[in-house]
């Protein structure tokens, strides 16, 4: 069996979670003993997996249909998270879910990150079959290393008794920017880091002033950083804070769980059945939940929930979802209706 991963666009897509999606599946193959390649030109290969949604994508699976090849796409993206993103992007989104049912829908099978997006793609009226796979993590890369949360701690000039709450995404409104500097505001003792970066030509003018200049000096967009300053901040940080009203699930919580960080949500429908309130993260409806819960970890007036969280990073690593992949590849490639209808019936139980 050979595997073709396709991804659209991945210079422009590598900052996102999407782009760390794309490299989670090439360790998850390789993990299991699975050939793929990144050919577009490649013909010799038996499943196109495909993980964007541009023209070439369209392209790509007309290409491969023509050639009696399986095609599985991973469907990464929904109508509901692309409102509030870019500009014009809620006037375009109804545009956006009929390109999307229409594409996703000349699949053999799909392959989306949780039971919520899952349920979200079957309410579009798709009758393809799916199945809900994390997009997983690498828990070797974030376990937790003094030397670089020194190199973080370095790079930012944090002090030794300096409290730091981060947050890794894109400068979406759907994000919750807005409300992580509002909260901000509320404790200006603390610093306030947002990792990610998105072109600010591409955001409305209320998030780029935000970005810019509307914000208190205990806030900081240092852009997209990779590696280990990143990598450090996710476990020396005193907490994950993450306020985002839309996601199909989220890579960077599972990088904070995994680094055994404090993790603080949003108590939104994409969690269910994974993450648990006062379990192993905390959640929070409005801003004053969040007051209450950040003043409340920070201080360590509430007990934290950081090795119950890593547990949960623990049943996602890459490793297990590598063997998740295979049996939908396996099922495929079969083409077997039995086995698709049980596969279907056992994800609906889930």
């Amino acid at each position: 069996m050979k595997v073709l991963l396709y991804f659209e666009g991945e210079k422009i897509l590598a900052k996102s979670g999407i782009g760390r999606a794309l490299d989670h599946q090439k360790r998850a193959l390789s993990e299991v003993g699975i050939e793929y390649t990144l050919d577009a030109n490649c013909t010799d290969y038996d499943i196109l997996h495909i993980n964007t949604y541009g023209i070439n994508s369209h392209s790509m699976v007309n290409k491969a249909k023509k050639m009696g090849k399986k095609v599985i796409y991973h469907a990464h993206s929904t109508e509901e998270d692309f409102r509030n993103s870019f500009i014009g992007s809620n006037q375009i989104s109804p545009l956006v879910k009929k390109y999307l049912v229409s594409l996703y829908s000349k699949a053999d099978y799909l392959i989306t990150p949780t039971p919520y997006s899952k349920a979200l793609l079957e309410g579009y009226g798709i009758t393809v079959p799916i199945s809900s796979i994390s997009n997983g993590i690498d828990l070797n890369k974030f376990e937790r290393s003094k030397e670089k949360e020194e190199k973080f701690k370095e790079y930012f000039k944090i002090n030794e008794n300096q409290k730091v709450i981060i947050c890794v995404g894109l400068y979406f409104e759907r994000k919750g920017i807005t409300d992580f500097v509002e909260l901000a505001r509320k404790f200006p003792e603390y610093r306030f880091i947002w990792f990610g970066h998105t072109p600010m030509y591409s955001i409305p003018r209320a998030i780029r002033t935000i970005v810019k200049e509307d914000h208190p000096a205990n806030v900081e967009f240092p852009g997209y950083i990779k590696g280990d300053i990143i990598e450090g901040a996710y476990s020396a940080a005193d907490l994950f804070f993450f306020p985002s009203y839309e996601e199909t699930e989220g890579i960077v919580i599972l990088e904070a769980l995994a680094s055994k960080q404090q993790v603080l949500v949003r108590d939104i429908p994409v969690y269910k059945g994974w993450l648990e309130n006062e379990v192993n993260c905390y959640m929070g409806k409005s801003n004053e939940d969040f007051t209450y819960l950040i003043d409340g970890l920070i201080t360590d007036k509430i007990q934290n929930t950081c090795q119950a969280g890593f547990e949960v990073a623990k049943e996602k690593s890459i490793e297990r979802i590598g063997y998740e992949l295979k049996k939908v590849y396996e099922k495929v490639i079969s083409n077997d209706p039995v086995k698709n209808k049980e596969c279907i019936q056992h994800e609906n139980q889930n």
